[in-house]
């Protein structure tokens, strides 16, 4: 369609089809003198659109993507402000020729751009975005570096991507085109933030807050017209999820789970204990070494960069099985160490809060008695170690030192951070939410669910519970000697208490021995086979570090990491 004297522009889009599946919803969507592309959903569509129809309009569907119009008919780029959901869209205003991009608050679906000062385009994956733009995009040599020495927690520190000439929208922001505006100039423009503001309440108060918030979050997330699948572990955060939605919705569910064989990852007895207690059909999937090099490059195919962690490479084996079983929606647990304090070294910040109160030998002497006993990070076995620096983080890019005696020419960035606020530990959760963990949590999630035409729910991601508990006081959020107390606290009486309540965290995650052979002649040629990674790496390191031994977690993830990189850079050097 015509956009100004000498600009065209082209929407294109598949459709995955979850709420109202009729044809009339499938997009383009034109309605309202708008044309639409959407890729997500709007959770609280049925509510936005009896507003809507109270101030008049009338809907011709029952999707939410024709909410999506009708808001923005009524309220401009601001509707997207009243939205609870997930999303990247792309609506064009045919009466003002402005073209609107938007981005969910958290980032959960993605948006590539690139700008050539030619052509302006943008898309969910770089693969298309290279077949829009005519073209083969270059490696970010340096994004490559950036990852293997100082992992996956520093990709989304800087605005790049693994690619040359492509950016990604940022969360929570929209760009408005007008017809004769400079590209190469526009800026987006955020239109939520999520700040640590606390307020006074009680340990009561913060509880029933949680469940409120919680309870409806989930409840927003279980609107589908299709069957919705659970993504469930042995631990609290998705034991919660497909506890909420049995025991409070009354939902008949179904479960997906991993297997490890490594006893430090497996679960299947609380995975088991689960199923007994929710009553309902679970699928449990095993881990192998069976293809492993295959299966991750065909993971690499469509992604953007390598896969992050090994936890997503499995995670991998989840999306599959719940397509194999006819599911199109899964919900998972993201994000709720980052919000609820899961993480062994969230411990060590809240106690460097509290170094200051009368009972902090107390409160040591708990850490000690419970979380102290499991840690293994050698800098957080010190439960003072930000007590007496609150600014060490020497634990987070743990032997990049040894990383980067690999690498061909050495990679210098130490590790940084944002200020967001003065509080120690809220401010690495908001970290951890913007910069770090969660943007890759969700850039794996939907990868691996996409891929496979399932689409993945994050319940812990509702802009409200999470405004919430950016209120709750910082000393709320551990309490008798555990950390993710409100979240333990909430799961009472819908949880099992074994799965409720342990110290140790173990995480959804697998060892790189239950998967890569190394004892398979095949399989290391194919790890040192010729590759665009022995630009970056030394071959005859990683040779050596093949026959080493990779018990410690570290050098697991940097062996992944490694194979990740080289089956991601030997794809994209084909293409």
């Amino acid at each position: 369609m015509s956009v100004g004297a000498d600009r065209q522009l082209s929407l294109l889009h598949t459709r995955l089809s979850i709420i109202d599946l009729d044809p009339r919803a499938n997009q383009p969507f034109k309605s309202d003198g708008c044309v639409l592309i959407h890729n997500g959903e709007i959770y609280n569509y049925v509510e936005l659109r009896q507003e809507l129809e109270r101030r008049g309009h009338v809907f011709h569907t029952q999707s939410d993507t024709e909410v999506i119009v009708k808001a923005y008919r009524s309220w401009g780029g601001d509707c997207v402000e009243r939205f609870e959901g997930m999303w990247a869209f792309a609506l064009f205003d045919t009466q003002t020729n402005v073209l609107f991009l938007s981005r969910d608050r958290f980032g959960e679906k993605p948006l590539f751009i690139c700008n050539d000062n030619r052509t302006f385009a943008f898309a969910s994956e770089v693969h298309a975005l290279s077949k829009i733009c005519g073209r083969r995009f270059q490696i970010n040599g340096e994004q490559v570096r950036r990852f293997l020495v100082n992992g996956y927690k520093s990709i989304y520190k800087q605005a790049v991507t693994f690619f040359e000439d492509v950016w990604e929208l940022p969360p929570a922001t929209n760009l408005l085109i007008a017809p004769d505006d400079d590209l190469s100039n526009r800026q987006p423009q955020s239109f939520w933030q999520l700040k640590f503001a606390p307020k006074a309440m009680s340990q009561e108060e913060a509880l029933e807050g949680v469940k409120e918030h919680l309870f409806k979050a989930v409840g927003l997330r279980l609107r589908s017209d299709v069957p919705v699948a659970f993504c469930l572990s042995g631990g609290v955060d998705s034991s919660t999820l497909a506890a909420i939605a049995v025991k409070k919705f009354g939902q008949d569910i179904t479960t997906f789970s991993i297997i490890d064989s490594d006893p430090r990852y497996n679960e299947g007895v609380e995975i088991q204990r689960n199923l007994q207690s929710l009553g309902c059909r679970g699928h449990l999937i095993e881990t192998s070494t069976k293809d492993f090099l295959p299966r991750l490059r065909r993971q690499c195919e469509n992604r953007s960069a390598p896969v992050a962690t090994i936890s997503y490479y499995v995670h991998a084996f989840i999306s599959e099985a719940v397509r194999e079983k006819g599911f199109k929606v899964a919900v998972s647990g993201t994000a709720a160490d980052e919000l609820f304090t899961g993480y062994y070294d969230h411990y060590n910040f809240w106690l460097a809060e509290h170094k200051n109160q009368p009972d902090f030998a107390a409160l040591v002497q708990e850490w000690k008695d419970g979380y102290g006993q499991f840690v293994r990070n050698p800098v957080l076995k010190d439960p003072l170690c930000f007590a007496k620096d609150p600014t060490r983080r020497d634990h987070i890019y743990l032997d990049r030192g040894t990383f980067n005696g690999f690498l061909v020419d050495p990679f210098s960035e130490d590790f940084f951070e944002t200020n967001y606020c003065a509080d120690v530990l809220r401010n690495r959760m908001l970290n951890e939410l913007w910069n770090e963990s969660v943007p890759v949590m969700l850039k794996e999630d939907d990868q691996n669910s996409m891929r496979n035409s399932v689409e993945n729910r994050s319940p812990f991601l509702d802009s409200g519970l999470a405004e919430f508990l950016f209120q709750v006081p910082t000393e709320l959020l551990i309490g008798n000697g555990l950390a993710k107390w409100l979240l333990r606290e909430a799961s009472k009486g819908l949880v099992p208490e074994e799965i409720r309540m342990p110290r140790m965290k173990r995480g959804f995650n697998a060892s790189i021995d239950s998967l890569l052979d190394r004892g398979d002649k095949n399989v290391v040629e194919q790890l040192l086979s010729d590759s665009p990674i022995f630009d970056f790496v030394q071959r005859e390191s990683i040779q050596k570090f093949l026959n080493e031994d990779l018990e410690e977690n570290s050098m697991s993830k940097f062996m992944f990491s490694f194979a990740s990189a080289k089956m991601f850079l030997d794809h994209w050097s084909c293409e």
